[in-house]
């Protein structure tokens, strides 16, 4: 009785037990949202694009000694290795047209300043998107490097396109 009853506490405790020859291995799955890289390159961007706020309006200008408009956006988004042309002109037919609606950080807006014209002559970075409320830095001649909100009557007459590079 007493080999009985030790084999069978013996079967219970072996039968509870399971072995298993597959070895499961955790993985770390990284789902990398599309739009999470434009957000952090165009914080970056405008960041970069920042450093140069105070710095005096200079034609053909690239670095704080002086800077033009699209030296401006030229030199920020060289920071992020993003390669775009150097004039005005050329950035108002880069990448996609899209709806002041949509507008976002990083996207470029594009007036025409001259008396009478609505041929693309000035740029600046979207720097805050809100509802009724967007703001872009930009370097203009009579202040140099600023941040405007398109609201202002000057630049809201002024305003022709949006584009999105990033």
């Amino acid at each position: 009785m007493k080999k009985f009853l030790l084999i069978l506490l013996l079967m219970a405790g072996f039968s509870g037990c399971k072995s298993s020859k597959s070895v499961t291995k955790k993985s770390k799955v990284v789902v990398k949202k599309p739009e999470t890289e434009p957000l952090y390159k165009a914080e970056n961007i405008i960041d970069f694009a920042k450093k140069f706020e105070g710095t005096r309006y200079k034609y053909g200008g690239t670095t704080k000694k002086g800077m033009d408009c699209s030296g401006l956006i030229y030199t920020a988004f060289k920071s992020e290795a993003i390669s775009l042309p150097r004039t005005t002109k050329a950035l108002a037919i880069t990448g996609d047209w899209i709806d002041l609606k949509e507008v976002k950080k990083g996207d470029l807006l594009f007036f025409a300043t001259k008396k009478n014209s609505r041929k693309v002559n000035h740029v600046g970075i979207v720097t805050t998107s809100q509802v009724g409320r967007v703001e872009f830095i930009h370097s203009t001649t009579s202040n140099g490097v600023i941040t405007s909100e398109l609201s202002e009557r000057y630049w809201y007459y002024a305003f022709v396109q949006a584009r999105r590079v990033l």
